[in-house]
Order: structure tokens, then sequence, then C-alpha cells
């Protein structure tokens, strides 16, 4: 089925006969979305947010997750948070650059961060999804290793048997790329997060094996999977 979360009324049908919810952040429609899934006998709610959503800053980014949370909270159903930080499929934003030549341009050069692979945040909502042992719980997922933009681009380069080069941007050069590639309040949420330093997405946590018994995939394992991508 098709609906809209920013139009409750397209996704009501859907809620029929279900007893756990997945649901992504930001739309308008939320609260309607959760009360209509309490009063069609949904059981829980498993929410994505992202970590940011605990920093104390208040940009487009940190109050959108913010007020998803609330809403999960309020809504009178058990609930789980997951907390990822940067996706490793983030990466494919430099699928363009990595086509075009050997010469890679990326922000925030000199920040390290613990990238999860979607696919092991999608194995932690299942459990979460089927059991109500993880009501209650905020997890905060990542990767399993802590690594630089080159390290990152390093391992690209192997897998697609290429030797690439990565050239760090300046803030203000991540400024103006990052400004065209999202509306400014979100441009400038990265900067505050990655330039600034509110956000600190370094360490490894064991959380993904723990809930999953699993342990997450590494980025050459996610890189290899889509390396036609690049």
């Amino acid at each position: 089925m098709v609906g809209d979360l920013n139009r409750p009324e397209t996704v009501r049908e859907a809620l029929d006969g279900v007893r756990a919810l997945f649901l992504m952040p930001g739309y308008e429609g939320q609260r309607a979305v959760l009360a209509d899934a309490r009063a069609a006998g949904v059981e829980r709610v498993v929410l994505l947010s992202g970590k940011s959503a605990a920093v104390d800053d208040g940009n487009a980014v940190t109050r959108y997750l913010r007020a998803a949370e609330d809403g999960v909270r309020e809504s009178g159903l058990a609930w789980t948070l997951l907390r990822p930080v940067s996706f490793m499929s983030n990466a494919v934003s430099l699928a363009d650059q990595i086509r075009k030549g050997d010469e890679v341009h990326v922000p925030f050069s000199d920040v390290r961060t613990a990238d999860i692979d979607p696919y092991d945040i999608a194995q932690v909502a299942a459990r979460a999804l089927l059991s109500p042992e993880h009501a209650g719980h905020a997890y905060t997922l990542t990767g399993p290793q802590s690594l630089l933009p080159a390290d990152k681009i390093a391992v690209l380069g192997e897998v697609l048997g290429r030797e690439l080069r990565t050239v760090g941007l300046t803030d203000e050069e991540a400024r103006e790329a990052l400004g065209a590639a999202f509306p400014a309040p979100y441009a400038q949420a990265f900067l505050r997060f990655f330039a600034d330093g509110i956000l600190d997405e370094s360490q490894v946590l064991p959380t993904v094996e723990e809930v999953t018994g699993q342990p997450p995939r590494t980025f050459r394992q996610w890189a290899t999977e889509h390396a036609n991508a690049f």
C-alpha cells in the first residue's frame, strides 16, 4: 500500500491488523499516524532517529529528530528508538566524482566516523518490531570501524581496482558544496556537527551485535556489495 506521512488519512487503512510499526522521522502527520495506529490496535513503534537527536543544539536536524522522538514517546505505544550514526550508503554521493577521475574531494576530511550499513539498522529494527523486549530502549547504532574519509575512499579504490586519491575540502569549500546539495538549514546543521565538532560519531559501539547476535558489516563488505553503484 502507498501512503504519505504528511497526509495521515492515506496511511490509516494500512494500519488495520498491524501489531508493530516502523516509522521514519520528519513528517508533519506523525502524531496523527501514531494516534491512528493506537486506535487500530498497533502495540509498538520503532522509530528511525539519529545519534544527533542527543546533541544539545537547536539546528534543523536535531529539531526534527527530537520532535519525532517526543511524538513516539507520547504516543501511548511501546516504543524503541534507533539512533544510527552516518550511513555507509552516504558514500554513493561520491560516485560521480569516482566515475570522472581518481581524485575525490570530500568535506570534513579529518573527521572519523563509525559508519553503519543500513542493512544492520534493518536487522536491529526487525528484532524490535518482532519482540517486546526492546520497548523503552534508545539504541545508538554504529558500524565496526572508525574511519576517516580517506580510509573509506582507499577501500573503494581497492574494491574497484583503482588508485583513488582523497582531497580534503576547506570548511568554506565544504560550506559551498553542502549548500549546493542540501537546503541551507540542513547544510548548516552538518557544518555544526562535523566542522564545529558538536557531534562525535567516531566511537564504535557493540549495540548491533548485542541486539542481533551478529557483528555489524564492515565498510569493505558494503563497498563490495554495492560496487556497481560506482
